[in-house]
């Protein structure tokens, strides 16, 4: 199987330039002002949501038990927060169209 080739910031930088009929130097400013909004957001509330697209959603992970695969013995894993990014169902159905439901057989 290939290797995917994922867009790099300059590509997306030009392509959101060309569609919106701005300069690279101001689409550079959106992305770059985006991201940081993003970020200080979530640091700020737990929760930043690009409609359409998705949220980034900061969660409390609670401690708990779980193994060493190597040894087997249990490790006591401590509780932390972690940042997830949950994808808009919009966004999810554009990229996975849901499969036609079957038909009811009566």
């Amino acid at each position: 199987m290939a290797a995917t080739k994922r867009m790099t910031q300059s590509q997306i930088v030009r392509a959101l330039a060309e569609k919106c009929e701005v300069s690279n130097k101001v689409s550079r400013q959106l992305v770059e002002q985006l991201s940081s909004t993003a970020l200080h957001e979530v640091k700020k509330n737990g929760l930043f949501v690009i409609p359409g697209l998705g949220r980034l959603v900061r969660v409390d992970r609670k401690a708990r038990i779980g193994r060493n695969p190597a040894t087997g013995e249990t490790i006591n894993i401590p509780a932390k927060k972690v940042v997830r990014f949950r994808v808009a169902k919009a966004a999810k159905d554009a990229i996975l169209p849901s499969k036609a439901k079957k038909a009811v057989v009566g």
